[in-house]
C-alpha cells in the first residue's frame, strides 16, 4: 500500500540474477570492438603471402597449424556472443563455397569498424540496416556485369582453353595460399579430373534433367569424392584414383596372408553382419539335463557362422566387405575358397563402394543373395602404401568416385594438406555450377567499390555516407593484401583508385581488372596474369 500511495512500483524479476543486460549504444560499440580483435587474429593470413598461425590446445595438447580462416575460426574457441556470429560466417563459407574463409571475416569487422562513428553520432541502427541493403543490391549489381562466363572463354582453335583452362586456373588460385603451393601442378589437375569425372558422368547417366542431375552430384560431393592420409613418403607420392574407391584396411586376422589379392571383373557383396564367432556373455545361464546337449549346443553356434559363410560362398562374389567384424574363422574360410574379404570398413567407405559398384549393402545372409545385390568393377587390387594397406577398385561402373591419396613427413602437413585439397575442390565445384569467375587480388573489391562511390553521390542524407563507409570496408582485402606482402599499401591502393576511376570502357571488356601485384609489388592487370 505505501508502494503504490508514493507512486513506486515493485521491482519485477524476469531473469536470473547476475544476467548481463547490457543494451543501447555503449553494447553495440563492445559487440564491434569484439569482432575487430577476432578479425586481428586471422588478418595476416590472407593471401599467398600470408602466414601460417600455430594454435595449441592446452587441454588435449593437439598442435594444429593452418592458414585456412574457418580452421583457425574454430580453434579460437571464441567465448563473446557477437563476436562468434563471425565464426558461424567462417564456417557458412567454408561448407557453400570452401575458400574466402578469411575474406568474410576481414569484410564483415572492417564494414562494423567503418559503420562504429556513424553509430555513435546516433544514427540509428535500423537507418544503417536499409541503406546497407541498398548497397548491397548495388554491389551484387555490379557483380553480375562483371563476371566472365565460360562462352566468353572458349576458343576457336583448341578446345582444351575454355571450361577446363578455366577449372585449372581456378584450383591454382586456390591453392597459390596453401602449404602446397609449391605442388600446384601435381594437385590442381588431379583436383579438376576428380569434380570435371563426378560432373560429366553424372551427366551421361542422367539425360532427363540434365543441369539438376548434375548440381545434385555435385551438392552431394564428398560422398563421392574422398581424401585419405597417409603418414611418411614424400607429399609428390600422392596420387588419384580416378572413377573407384580406395580405403586402407583397418584390421587383419589371422589367414589374411593366403588371400587372393588381386581380381579382375569380380563379383563384390557388401554386408552389415558380423561374421565371427562371439564368445558367450558373461553370467550367461544355460541348463541342460544332459551332459551331450552341450556339444549340440556348441555345433548349433558353430552351424549358425557356416551358413553365413556358405550363403556368401554360393552367391558368387569375389570380394565380401563388411561394416562389422569378419573374424578369424571367415578370413580363413574365405582364403581357402579364393575370396578376399576385409571386415570393419567405414561406413562411408562403405556406402561410397556401393555407389561406384553397384552394390546393395545387406543386412542378413538367412535368404541367401540373388545377383542384383552385387557389383562389380574393373580392377581390385589390395595394394601396399606407406605403412598401409589399401583395397583400391578401379573402373567402376558409377565412374563418378574417386579417391585422393595424400602422402607428407608430418601430421600437420597432411591435415593441412588436406584442408587445402578440400578448399580447391569446393571452388572448383562452385566453378562449374555458376560458369563464370572474376579476378582476384583485390581488382575485384576495388571495382565494386567505384561502383558504390558512384552511387553514393546520387543519393541523399544519410544513405550517401553509408554507401561510401560500405565502399571503402571493401578496401580492406587489397590493403591486408599489400600488408602481408610487405609492400606499402597507401601507395598501391592510392594506383588502384587512380586506375579504376580513370580506366576507360574500350574493347569488349568494360571491366578494370587492375589488382595488387604481389610477385613484384604495385598493380597488375590479375586477370591477366
Amino acid at each position: 500500500m505505501a508502494s503504490n500511495q508514493f507512486g513506486m512500483r515493485p521491482g519485477i524479476i524476469l531473469l536470473r540474477e547476475g544476467t548481463d543486460t547490457s543494451q543501447g549504444k555503449p553494447q553495440l560499440i563492445s559487440n564491434i570492438n569484439a569482432c575487430q580483435a577476432v578479425a586481428d587474429a586471422v588478418r595476416t593470413t590472407l593471401g599467398p603471402a600470408g602466414r601460417d598461425k600455430l594454435v595449441a590446445n592446452s587441454q588435449s595438447g593437439r598442435v594444429t597449424i593452418s592458414n585456412d580462416g574457418a580452421t583457425i575460426m574454430k580453434l579460437l574457441e571464441i567465448e563473446h556472443p557477437a563476436a562468434r556470429t563471425l565464426v558461424d560466417i567462417s564456417s557458412s563459407q567454408d561448407s557453400a563455397v570452401g575458400d574466402g574463409t578469411t575474406s568474410v571475416v576481414l569484410l564483415a569487422a572492417e564494414l562494423l569498424t567503418r559503420l562504429k562513428p556513424l553509430i555513435e553520432e546516433g544514427v540509428h541502427p535500423q537507418t544503417l540496416q536499409r541503406h546497407l541493403r541498398t548497397a548491397l543490391s548495388v554491389a551484387m549489381k555490379r557483380l553480375e556485369e562483371m563476371k566472365v562466363g565460360v562462352a566468353d572463354l572458349k576458343s576457336d582453335g583448341e578446345e582444351g582453353q575454355n571450361l577446363d583452362s578455366m577449372l585449372l586456373k581456378t584450383a591454382q588460385t586456390a591453392l597459390n595460399s596453401k602449404l602446397i603451393a609449391n605442388h600446384q601442378d601435381l594437385f590442381a589437375p588431379m583436383v579438376v579430373k576428380a569434380v570435371r569425372a563426378l560432373y560429366d558422368n553424372n551427366k551421361e547417366n542422367n539425360n532427363s534433367d540434365e543441369k539438376t542431375n548434375k548440381l545434385t552430384a555435385l551438392d552431394d560431393m564428398r560422398s563421392w569424392i574422398a581424401i585419405k592420409q597417409i603418414p611418411g613418403g614424400d607429399v609428390r607420392q600422392s596420387f588419384l584414383v580416378l572413377g573407384g574407391v580406395a580405403f586402407s584396411k583397418t584390421f587383419s586376422y589371422a589367414g589374411f596372408e593366403t588371400m587372393t589379392k588381386k581380381f579382375e571383373n569380380p563379383k563384390i557383396l557388401l554386408l552389415n553382419v558380423e561374421l565371427e564367432l562371439k564368445a558367450e556373455k558373461e553370467n550367461a545361464e544355460v541348463r541342460i539335463s544332459d551332459p551331450a546337449e552341450y556339444q549340440s549346443i556348441v555345433n548349433a553356434e558353430w552351424q549358425v557362422i557356416f551358413d553365413k559363410l556358405d550363403a556368401c560362398v554360393q552367391s558368387g562374389a569375389s570380394i565380401v566387405l563388411s561394416k562389422l567384424p569378419i573374424g578369424d574363422l571367415a578370413t580363413q574360410y574365405f582364403a581357402d575358397r579364393g575370396l578376399f574379404c576385409a571386415g570393419r570398413v567405414q561406413e562411408q567407405d562403405l556406402k561410397r563402394v556401393a555407389k561406384a559398384t553397384g552394390a546393395t549393402v545387406q543386412t542378413s545372409t538367412s535368404q541367401g543373395f540373388p545377383e542384383s545385390v552385387l557389383g562389380t568393377c574393373g580392377v581390385f587390387e589390395e595394394r601396399q602404401v606407406g605403412d598401409e594397406r589399401f583395397n583400391v577398385f578401379t573402373d567402376c561402373p558409377a565412374r563418378l568416385t574417386s579417391t585422393m591419396i595424400l602422402r607428407g613427413g608430418t601430421e600437420q602437413f597432411i591435415a593441412e594438406s588436406e584442408r587445402s585439397v578440400h578448399d580447391a575442390l569446393m571452388v572448383v565445384k562452385r566453378c562449374l555450377q555458376s560458369q563464370a569467375v572474376v579476378a582476384g587480388g583485390g581488382a575485384v573489391e576495388m571495382e565494386l567499390a567505384q561502383a558504390l562511390l558512384g552511387e553514393a553521390l546520387k543519393m541523399p542524407g544519410k544513405g550517401q555516407v553509408v554507401l561510401e563507409a560500405f565502399a571503402k570496408a571493401l578496401e580492406v582485402v587489397p590493403r591486408q593484401l599489400c600488408d602481408n606482402a610487405g609492400f606499402d599499401s597507401t601507395d598501391i591502393l592510392a594506383a588502384l583508385r587512380k586506375q579504376h576511376t580513370s580506366f576507360k570502357q574500350t574493347g569488349d571488356d568494360p571491366t578494370c581488372w587492375f589488382g595488387v601485384d604481389l610477385k613484384e609489388g604495385g598493380i597488375c592487370n590479375t586477370y591477366e596474369s
